[in-house]
């Protein structure tokens, strides 16, 4: 496994996203266990994406401006929503006492749906998988398998500390429902900044 491809993937798991963003806020409304599982979400969200890089699916993203850009706006409605129920307080800051195993799925899907309609992480993995794996390599798709699931346990983990340190700090946030106010509204302001983010973004 080369050092490389670690610390940029670490680089890439680490930086704030949408995914980030979710299971910091699962973890402060719904605890420790709602982060964890907010982590597996996302982590299973990237799949479709790398699937998509390691069976050429992504090309079809890359050169198609109307898949993209259909792909693309699914993704920024999905976010608005989400800005929308967390500021209606229906939404990921929606404080409970505990996960029922109805909350357990909806944070599921939710994270999931997150990552998987994000056209950019398709297309980052068709162009970042290839670059790991050499010319002369025997077995390509084996390799490249083998990378993704190094990244996906990476950002599982990183997300699981994301999503612990958040639950670690619930309750000072909670007790005081001026800040949680006011970190409603952050998130909801993330989520629209990422939202256009999206919403400009190339192929």
């Amino acid at each position: 496994m080369s050092i490389d491809f670690l610390i940029t993937s670490l680089i890439i798991v680490i930086s704030p996203g949408t995914g980030v963003l979710y299971t910091l806020a699962a973890g402060l409304s719904r605890g420790s266990k709602a982060s964890v599982v907010a982590a597996f979400g996302c982590t299973l969200g990237i799949v479709p994406h790398m699937a998509a890089a390691i069976f050429g699916l992504a090309a079809l993203l890359h050169t198609s401006a109307v898949a993209f850009q259909t792909f693309k706006y699914l993704g920024v409605a999905y976010l608005l929503y989400m800005a929308w129920n967390t500021l209606k307080e229906l939404g990921v800051l929606r404080v409970e006492p505990d996960t029922s195993g109805g909350s357990v799925l909806q944070v599921t899907i939710h994270a999931i749906l997150i990552n998987i309609l994000n056209p950019k992480l398709s297309i980052f993995f068709f162009a970042f998988l290839p670059q790991f794996v050499r010319t002369d390599e025997a077995h390509p798709l084996s390799r490249m398998l083998e990378l993704s699931s190094v990244f996906m346990a990476l950002t599982f983990v990183v997300f699981v500390g994301y999503g612990l340190f958040a639950a670690a700090i619930r309750k000072h946030v909670i007790s005081r429902p001026a800040i949680l106010t006011w970190m409603r509204r952050a998130f909801a302001g993330a989520f629209v900044a990422l939202g256009a983010k999206l919403a400009v973004a190339d192929r």
